[in-house]
């Protein structure tokens, strides 16, 4: 195998750039582009030693492997894995290789257990999106041994899926804000106005008219952006919405559940935090079940498992990607299908490409990031819809990327009459999501206090 000539482009970014940033469609290659790039900086230019590789869990454990051995010029590469108990990762620190992945959980933990004595001269953040919250234990953590840095690459598709306020960390752990500031409070100030706000503790911010053309412009000598489209001929993407109805009775459920939820916080001013949890309550409700205030579960309509069993009818044999949200959905859809398997394991996702599992149940944030499940179907059906304009696009990301032969057939299933439709409505326009969130839920409260008037 090849490499493509805009990987060839990347790789060749990565080496030109001590402090790299590959903002790259999912899909492109980027974890292939920089191994080579890194086994060109470290066996044909000498100039690196070993590499630490920060990513997702599963990306960690299986795709990064996986990239290595599959590719002929990097088959030589060593690697270790920082990953499982403390005693395990220490046990993977003393093994010699070329590469070492662990998880970003343990970022924590492995700059703890360095301290200045930080070994890791080459680091790698797949993902680098994840180090968007400047208040995250892991930024703190990885921004104190910056300094120990020679090299740095951040990974990401979507570096600002909400709004470029999220970009500030992660350019901080590229360039120690060289480029936008070194403190998140100096580039608020210079780029942004308050948005959405309750006393002095701002929500959200918006850009300054011309801001976002000033940051790109001002981030783009270490970082290269690339869309799929420019680059690949990928099969048909189809976006497909199942609306479900529900029956009187089920409605009046809903509506009932829906007003007592909104009257207990329509005296309060409506921020992220109550919003979220409203939104989350009627995001359950709309799938077919809701926990009550002592932890039980309320079943309102099984709407959205019948549209399944329509979908897999339909599909003939072909196999299913589900993301769900809430743990009484995955309860209720392994219950109605006993044969679906859970997206836990390495094995589950192998069995997935090989053609041997029929329905794959995943959450969006476990399975949104990195994983190649491309050749084991091209259905995806969303049972939970997300607000997260990153989730919603890594995840379908795992069909609709190169490698894909069959066209992408993304089910959204929509209760009507629900906040299912406030999400899909947001998702289409791609709005920021905590934004749309809130508009949601204060227009619901807006329709059911207005019918109690």
């Amino acid at each position: 195998m090849k490499l493509h000539d805009y990987q060839e482009y990347s790789k060749q970014f990565i080496i030109d750039n001590p402090a790299a940033g590959l903002l790259i469609d999912m899909g492109m290659g980027k974890t292939v582009s920089t191994l080579s790039a890194i086994n060109d900086l470290k066996y044909d230019y000498c100039e690196i030693d070993n590499v630490l590789v920060i990513a997702p869990l599963k990306v960690a454990s299986k795709t990064w492997p996986d990239e290595i051995e599959k590719w002929e010029h990097l088959k030589h590469l060593s690697y270790s894995k920082i990953l499982g108990s403390e005693k395990q990762r220490l046990e993977a620190l003393r093994v010699r290789a070329d590469v070492y992945l662990i998880n970003r959980e343990n970022v924590v933990w492995l700059v703890e257990h360095y301290g200045r004595k930080w070994p890791f001269k080459t680091v790698i953040i797949d993902e680098l999106s994840s180090f968007k919250d400047q208040g995250s234990k892991r930024f703190k953590a990885l921004r104190k041994v910056r300094p120990l840095m020679d090299r740095i690459i951040g990974l990401t598709g979507t570096p600002a899926p909400n709004s470029l306020i999220n970009l500030w960390s992660q350019m901080y752990l590229l360039d120690r804000g060289e480029r936008l500031e070194p403190k998140i409070g100096q580039y608020r100030q210079k780029y942004f106005t308050p948005g959405q706000m309750q006393g002095y503790t701002v929500f959200s911010w918006n850009l300054r008219p011309g801001s976002s053309d000033i940051i790109y412009e001002k981030i783009s000598d270490i970082c290269v952006s690339m869309k799929a489209k420019d680059y690949l001929t990928l099969p048909e993407r189809i976006d497909n919405t199942i609306q479900i109805d529900l029956s009187k009775k089920e409605m009046a459920q809903y509506k009932e559940l829906e007003k007592e939820l909104i009257l207990s916080i329509a005296e309060a001013d409506v921020v992220a935090a109550n919003a979220a949890v409203l939104s989350g309550k009627l995001l359950q409700m709309a799938n077919g079940a809701v926990y009550d205030d002592e932890g039980g579960t309320q079943y309102i309509h099984d709407g959205k498992l019948e549209a399944v069993a329509d979908i897999l009818e339909e599909s003939q044999g072909e196999p299913i990607l589900l993301f769900y949200n809430f743990k009484h959905d995955l309860e209720r859809l392994k219950k109605k299908f006993p044969f679906a398997r859970t997206l836990n394991t390495d094995k589950d996702m192998d069995d997935w490409n090989n053609g041997e599992i029929p329905l794959l149940l995943a959450h969006p944030q476990s399975a949104g990031h990195g994983l190649n499940l491309q050749h084991g179907g091209h259905i995806v059906v969303w049972f939970s819809l997300t607000w997260s304009l990153e989730y919603y696009q890594q995840a379908n990301a795992r069909l609709d990327r190169q490698g894909q032969k069959e066209s992408v057939i993304v089910h959204h299933l929509v209760a009507k009459g629900t906040m299912d439709e406030k999400v899909i409505k947001a998702l289409e326009g791609k709005r920021q999501g905590q934004d749309a969130l809130l508009e949601a839920v204060k227009a619901k409260i807006k329709e059911v206090q207005d019918e109690i008037s």
